[in-house]
């Protein structure tokens, strides 16, 4: 999965349309080249071959812009990126930042589901770890991958946690609430704070 492929479709989809500097602006001002990698070289890219597979449509727009729109295959394949940015856990933080960074786009009770799945996901990844680490003998230095995997995903097990009670206990608007940034095509001017 990329993570500057569903923040470029999470971006156009906020707005409805948009064009390549807009969503770029957008992102780096989320600092999105700091924790997802993403960079003004693989924005363009991505709004490229995401057209080029029908995702995004463009439209030329006179002196020479391109604008976006999501195309119906490309909410899907926005949702679908989304969800599995929640839910599976991966050694690279640069999906779950982008999962976080569009979640507003989910209603409370999907995210809490997916947050769930994750979790459980996690604890079996700690458990094999520590499995594997208290059964291993040679090379006795090896020992120490599965520690540092068993810790990660402990550590990762204690956030999840820590944010399905937040989402239970109704932090940040999410889709359908008051004050969530809204459906597909409802953000207008600059990026939500």
């Amino acid at each position: 999965m990329s993570a500057t492929r569903l923040l470029v479709l999470g971006v156009v989809r906020g707005y409805g349309r948009a064009h390549g500097y807009l969503v770029g602006n957008d992102l780096l001002s989320w600092g999105a080249d700091e924790w997802a990698n993403v960079k003004w070289g693989s924005i363009y890219h991505a709004l490229k071959q995401l057209t080029k597979e029908g995702c995004l449509r463009d439209d030329l727009v006179p002196p020479g812009r391109t604008d976006y729109e999501l195309t119906d295959k490309g909410e899907t394949e926005y949702l679908e990126l989304l969800r599995d940015s929640v839910r599976r856990p991966e050694l690279r933080p640069d999906m779950l930042g982008a999962g976080l960074a569009m979640l507003p786009s989910l209603t409370r009770d999907e995210a809490v589901g997916l947050f769930r799945q994750r979790l459980g996901e996690l604890e079996a990844k700690r458990d094999s770890a520590g499995a594997l680490g208290r059964s291993w003998e040679r090379p006795p230095h090896v020992k120490e991958l599965f520690g540092l995997w068993e810790h990660s995903a402990a550590s990762g097990v204690e956030w999840t946690r820590g944010m399905i009670e937040r989402l239970e206990g109704g932090a940040y608007p999410m889709m359908g609430e008051p004050g969530s940034p809204g459906p597909a095509g409802s953000w207008h001017g600059p990026a939500p704070a």
